[in-house]
């Protein structure tokens, strides 16, 4: 009588240790699909935006260097598992990135004195204009890649 007892006091924990089970690992695939739908989305929304500005800089409408710090930072921002060498990819974009990176933006420029403001703006149009042709050269190239990484995201949906 007493094992009967046992053996379906044993039964009903099994099975609602297998259902609780069961139910956590239904929730983590839930959690997991809304992650993977939260960064597929990201994914397409930088690679938008690097398409937008490298139109921009194309057309002249977004400066040079403006469009290599936001790319740039776009790029790093892309949350890959396995991402690719940017600089390598990309030499002029980056290299031009590298060399404007210390000039003061934004809050920090607007407290420069006005000379040393001039000497910063005409030290980056020097460095824009020998960097212009292979930047604009890689323009395509960045775009092409962000297309097709947003339609290989698209497609994995």
């Amino acid at each position: 009588m007493w094992l009967t007892i046992a053996i379906i006091a044993g039964l009903v924990i099994i099975l609602g240790l297998g259902f609780y089970a069961g139910r956590l690992l239904f929730m983590l695939k839930q959690q997991n699909e809304r992650h993977k739908a939260a960064r597929d989305g990201r994914i397409e929304n930088i690679t938008e935006s690097i398409i937008v500005i490298s139109k921009a800089m194309q057309q002249q409408q977004c400066e040079l260097s403006e469009g290599a710090i936001r790319i740039t930072k776009l790029l790093n921002a892309l949350p890959l598992e396995t991402p690719p060498d940017y600089r390598s990819e990309f030499p002029h974009i980056h290299a031009l990135y590298v060399e404007i990176s210390g000039f003061a933006i934004l809050e920090e420029r607007k407290k420069l004195p006005l000379k040393e403001r001039k000497k910063q703006d005409d030290a980056r149009e020097q460095i824009e204009s020998e960097y212009e042709s292979r930047v604009l050269r890689e323009l395509d190239a960045i775009r092409s890649w962000s297309e097709n990484l947003s339609q290989r995201i698209s497609a994995s949906k």
